[in-house]
């Protein structure tokens, strides 16, 4: 996030598989501490491959992890992927972030946003799509505020932690004309 609104000790960039076991330590924080990560157990290495692979495939298809880095330490994850992984779709993507606790609430969260808007405009998306538990009151005000609509929800689909939980999908166009 260099030359930006936000201080120079943070950073925006794309993974590279050196990062694996950051973004490991980031995401698997979410798993084992909170609904924002769907999953009951924490992740292996094999869960981030694509960092690397994905490149090597097909670069016209290619969606990148990014991550928040601070003074070499990632602090966050973030993705945009297609909606669907049919032609058809290729205009909705579904982005997901996470930000480790001590580093909200300091414009991160809006600086991976805005990066993934970028990312998603320049693949000619239209719109994004995200999906947050409802149990994670914070990234569910965060996606308001950033101009998300609630679009639908799943109702008691997920469990964890003992609980049920709903599934909030949220939309949000990145351009004005949305025929």
């Amino acid at each position: 996030m260099q030359g930006s609104k936000y201080s120079e000790k943070y950073l925006i960039r794309e993974a590279t598989a050196e990062d694996i076991s950051g973004m490991l330590e980031v995401f698997n924080y979410y798993v084992e501490n909170s609904f924002a990560a769907y999953i009951e157990t924490p992740i292996g290495p094999e869960f981030f491959q694509s960092v690397q692979s994905e490149k090597e495939q097909d670069e016209h298809k290619y969606f990148p992890y990014y991550v928040i880095e601070e003074m070499g330490k990632i602090i966050g994850i973030g993705t945009l992927r297609p909606y669907f992984p049919f032609p058809n779709f290729r205009h909705t993507g579904v982005v997901s972030y996470f930000i480790l606790p001590g580093h909200t609430r300091k414009g991160l969260g809006s600086g991976m946003l805005d990066k993934l808007c970028t990312e998603a405009s320049k693949k000619k998306m239209k719109s994004l799509l995200a999906n947050v538990s409802s149990k994670n009151e914070a990234s569910l005000n965060f996606h308001l505020k950033h101009g998300f609509i609630e679009c639908g929800k799943f109702r008691k689909v997920g469990t964890k932690f003992g609980k049920y939980f709903d599934i909030v999908w949220l939309h949000k166009f990145l351009e004005e004309d949305q025929e």
